[in-house]
């Protein structure tokens, strides 16, 4: 058997979900990313739209699509990303985690994966698994869980976090091209503190001042960045892509570490 390249662990900052079917200069920099990338043997995704009680995992060999949007054009009802599932990575991934994990087959692939994975993996033939952001864990639990994770990039697993750094759609100004002075400071606080190699700045956000307050409500779109940084190696270089503010008070900003 030849050996298993270790997988990077990638942050998505996924926007809207029209990012599905709309070319533009994010979806061109997940496609370009994907390929720069050895190709992975299984994903697990972490998405904000899976926001649970406790830690779930889906292990079914044929998830489903998950339209959990409204309003938007029919064309993006029509979106269909049919890759298999992974249960035996599933399996490792519950193994792996230090807390108790519930298996649930009720969610599939909602638009915070399949938005993302749909164009940086078009053909869906790469086996994906979901795991859900507990709403109930602290910041220091979800980062946990990314390191207890850290090996699975060692069997050829990509670990991709998907959300948005900056998240306020209470905020939103669809005539604001670029992002309000504070949704770019919060964005900054948490580019220099990973490019610094200190997680505990981006644990504890709040340090970021005023800014922190307005980045977000609620955590769901955070957390999963949490994941991604907590399966980082010590070490690993952190390579910043799609980094923007826009309409005021959303962060498309991305992350690669390893």
């Amino acid at each position: 058997m030849g050996s298993v390249t270790r997988m990077p662990a990638l942050f998505i900052g996924h926007g809207s979900p029209m990012n599905a079917i709309e070319d533009n200069a994010y979806t061109a920099a997940w496609a370009a990313r994907a390929n720069s990338l050895p190709r992975p043997e299984r994903i697990l995704c972490v998405s904000a739209h899976w926001f649970t009680e406790g830690t779930r995992l889906l292990d079914t060999r044929n998830p489903r699509m998950v339209y959990d949007m409204y309003g938007f054009p029919e064309a993006l009802y029509r979106v269909v990303f049919a890759a298999p599932g992974a249960p035996d990575t599933a399996v490792r991934a519950q193994e792996l985690i230090e807390r108790p994990v519930s298996v649930d087959n009720s969610w599939g692939f909602d638009h915070g994966a399949w938005s993302v994975l749909c164009r940086m993996y078009p053909e869906a033939d790469i086996p994906v698994l979901m795991l859900s952001v507990d709403a109930h864990a602290s910041m220091e639990e979800h980062a946990a869980i990314g390191r207890q994770l850290r090996a699975l990039r060692d069997e050829g697993v990509l670990i991709i976090g998907s959300g948005n750094i900056v998240h306020n759609l209470a905020r939103i100004d669809w005539h604001t091209p670029g992002g309000y002075q504070w949704a770019t400071d919060f964005d900054g606080y948490i580019k220099r503190s990973l490019l610094e190699g200190n997680a505990d700045k981006v644990i504890h956000y709040e340090q970021a001042g005023s800014s922190a307050a307005l980045a977000f409500r609620t955590v769901e779109h955070y957390a999963p960045l949490l994941y991604a940084m907590g399966a980082a190696h010590e070490g690993n270089e952190v390579q910043v892509f799609n980094e923007a503010c826009l309409l005021g008070s959303l962060s498309m900003t991305s992350y690669q570490f390893g």
